[in-house]
């Protein structure tokens, strides 16, 4: 049993840890924690580590305030009363998700934000209104979706957290750039975005198209440098697969398909193809970074990559399903486009209720992927139940 005086660390520890960043107290925390649960060491040692555990999980928590502070103080200088209704919305939207999903989703939203402030430019020099728009588009919206299940899958085979960090970072700065210029008035011509205006409205479509240019570059920037992963090889497989799940065979293909569907129709086979390549490659991705992160076994890999492209369709008809019945307010952009511009969707094509069939269909194949994992993947079977239900 711990004593009193072991109940809290030393000023000595306290400012050790202090001197660290966020990424830094994070790993440590999660080595402590894999340490005390096996019980190595003698009943010293464990003392020791539960003290300077606990100095490290109240300096991660002061990160995290620290950093949704700043993030609020960015968005609100960038959107104004809209811009802080965001961050608002954006959180209390998490918190409407019960149990252990929605605090891990809270958590992974927060450690992510954290890692964003840190990774994306900021400045006064003559680049600052790019940077401004950059950090308007990235930082204080949004639920992670797609960061989750980089952290998420990660977390299975015990990948070290800043490493599943910045690979979720950088498919949330690639995932940012896409937004901004789906919403541009040459593409999807759309106002509003995560419950505030457009960057393009916001800022000017010269600098919307420049911030989603310089977002996209950074992702990669981000995957490639050194302490994304020891091992070169993995960092150039990171890169070169979210190349290919981002460009003409993958999000971008399928954002042409989307444009030139609005003028010609489509067959359910053919709508399903465009959404695998404009809303699935780029979370298939995501399911598989972790993997790719733990060199994991191919069959391992595999499963969460089958995982993924299901949960992306699914994914995106609970989209189109939100489009044909939500509100704007729900749904966080302009409601009913879709039909507004005579764009063929499945819920289109299926009519709703055979739309939902399916939906739960491909929900049910999702979870099935994760037999492989036991207990380990409970979040990421929760994950497909919030996709398929969500009203946001």
């Amino acid at each position: 049993m711990l004593t009193p005086e072991h109940g809290m660390a030393n000023d000595q520890t306290v400012a050790e840890v202090a001197t660290l960043s966020f990424e830094a107290a994070l790993e440590e925390l999660e080595r402590i924690v894999r340490q005390l649960e096996e019980g190595r060491g003698t009943l010293e040692a464990a003392i020791a580590a539960y003290e300077r555990g606990d100095a490290l999980r109240r300096h991660c928590a002061a990160k995290l305030a620290e950093a949704e502070a700043k993030v609020s103080r960015i968005v609100e200088r960038a959107g104004g009363a809209a811009g802080h209704r965001a961050v608002r919305d954006g959180m209390s939207g998490l918190a409407v998700i019960h149990g252990r999903l929605g605090a891990a989703l809270g958590q992974a939203a927060a450690e992510v934000e954290a890692t964003l402030e840190r990774l994306l430019p900021k400045g006064d020099d003559a680049q600052a209104r790019l940077y401004e728009a950059m950090r308007y588009a990235t930082l204080g919206g949004g639920k992670r979706i797609r960061a989750f299940l980089v952290l998420e899958t990660a977390r299975l085979f015990n990948v070290a957290r800043r490493a599943a960090l910045r690979a979720a970072a950088a498919v949330e700065m690639l995932h940012a750039y896409s937004l901004v210029h789906d919403d541009l008035p040459a593409m999807d011509n759309d106002d509003i975005r995560r419950g505030k205006p457009s960057t393009h409205r916001a800022f000017d479509e010269a600098t919307a198209i420049l911030a989603g240019d310089a977002l996209q570059a950074l992702a990669f920037e981000v995957l490639a440098d050194d302490d994304t992963h020891s091992d070169p090889a993995v960092r150039a497989l990171l890169v070169h697969s979210l190349a290919q799940a981002a460009g003409a065979r993958g999000m971008a293909g399928g954002q042409m398909i989307d444009l030139l569907a609005q003028a010609t129709a489509l067959s359910e086979h053919e709508v399903t193809r465009l959404q695998l390549l404009k809303t699935g490659r780029l979370i298939t991705w995501c399911c598989e970074a972790g993997a790719m992160l733990a060199k994991a076994p191919r069959p391992q890999f595999l499963a969460l990559s089958h995982y993924g492209r299901d949960l992306g369709l699914a994914f995106q008809i609970a989209d189109d399903i939100l489009d044909a019945t939500g509100t704007t307010e729900e749904i966080g952009k302009t409601a009913r486009k879709d039909a507004a511009s005579g764009k063929a969707t499945l819920v289109s094509l299926m009519g709703l209720e055979r739309a939902r069939a399916h939906m739960r269909f491909l929900a049910d194949q999702a979870v099935g992927h994760l037999d492989t994992f036991d207990e380990r993947a409970e979040l990421l079977r929760e994950l497909v139940a919030f996709v398929i239900s969500r009203r946001m």
